[in-house]
């Protein structure tokens, strides 16, 4: 079964992360997996996360900004296993910024080609983002 979480996205200035996406070849959002889940499947540089994106968050506002309930499939960042790279399509889709939040479910784990159900037969959520913690002070616009 699934890992449930809210995330807070992680990345570069907006300038930066709309050069990454229009190139393709920079992590240019992420976000980070609970620690267990990290040790429980001994996750790599480059392992491959399955999973739902069901809700996003814009930190200006604190409020559910877009429901996309697309399934994905994003690889862990070239320097941890636990950093999962956001797709550029998704980001630029989304118009999605550093100071966004994404609620999602981990389904499975590919490592070298295997895909590996997360915690069968249980549901684990241990990593969600606080409600009262959703607005944030400071935030910058996506940049086309």
């Amino acid at each position: 079964m699934p890992e449930k979480m809210r995330v807070v996205l992680c990345g570069y200035d907006p300038m930066l992360v709309r050069g990454y996406v229009k190139a393709k070849n920079e992590e240019a959002l992420w976000f980070y997996l609970p620690k267990e889940l990290y040790e429980d499947y001994k996750l790599k540089p480059g392992d491959k996360v399955k999973g739902v994106v069901e809700k996003i968050y814009a930190g200006k506002t604190g409020e559910v900004v877009a429901e996309p309930n697309e399934e994905f499939v994003w690889e862990t960042s070239r320097f941890t296993g636990m950093a999962v790279v956001v797709d550029h399509d998704f980001i630029a889709k989304y118009k999605l910024t550093a100071w966004h939040f994404l609620e999602l479910t981990v389904n499975a784990i590919i490592q070298d080609g295997e895909e590996k159900e997360v915690y069968p037969g249980e549901t684990k959520q241990r990593k969600f983002w606080p409600d009262e913690r959703l607005k944030l002070h400071y935030t910058l616009d996506y940049v086309e």
